[in-house]
């Protein structure tokens, strides 16, 4: 169907903007952390907001309250979680990941490659990216918890404390 009826069209108009409102204001008083992507549940709470907030918009069936309140209940759940994982170590290493070393002193780390499913192309990939060209000039390569990798050339590792989180 190419169009249904002004009526609807004015109901995503005006729910949309209601709703976008909501989602700014959820976002400003959840703090940063809640579109950071630090990690997995960082990424998730990020992708929840954008579908509920498509879903208050598309969706007659969802009424303009029930979405704010969902938009409202992730931030929360979100910051919940942020809040005891920043608090609670045992409980911060139960919900993410931990960074990993897969190049040290320019020498991959294979072990580490295959338990995290990344290929040799992508540390190098990385590796080109920092402007290094040469493995060998490269101190560490470092799968970050939000699958990121960090490149830290020879150079600028200095005392490696950095690293210390990372076995």
């Amino acid at each position: 169907m190419w169009f249904d009826t002004w009526a609807d069209l004015g109901r995503i108009l005006f729910v949309g903007v209601a709703a976008y409102a909501v989602l700014v204001l959820v976002i400003r008083l959840s703090g940063k952390r809640t579109l950071s992507q630090l990690n997995a549940f960082d990424f998730i709470v990020t992708v929840a907001l954008g579908s509920t907030l498509a879903t208050i918009l598309l969706s007659s069936d969802v009424s303009w309250t029930e979405g704010a309140f969902a938009l409202i209940l992730l931030a929360g759940l979100q910051f919940v979680l942020a809040w005891i994982s920043s608090r609670v170590p045992a409980f911060r290493t139960v919900i993410t990941a931990r960074p990993a070393v897969v190049l040290w002193r320019g020498e991959l780390r294979h072990d580490a490659l295959r338990r995290n499913r990344l290929a040799e192309s992508e540390v190098y990939q990385a590796v080109r990216s920092s402007g290094a060209g040469d493995l060998s000039s490269v101190a560490a390569v470092v799968l970050e918890t939000n699958g990121r990798l960090s490149v830290i050339s020879a150079q600028n590792l200095g005392d490696g404390s950095a690293l210390e989180d990372l076995a």
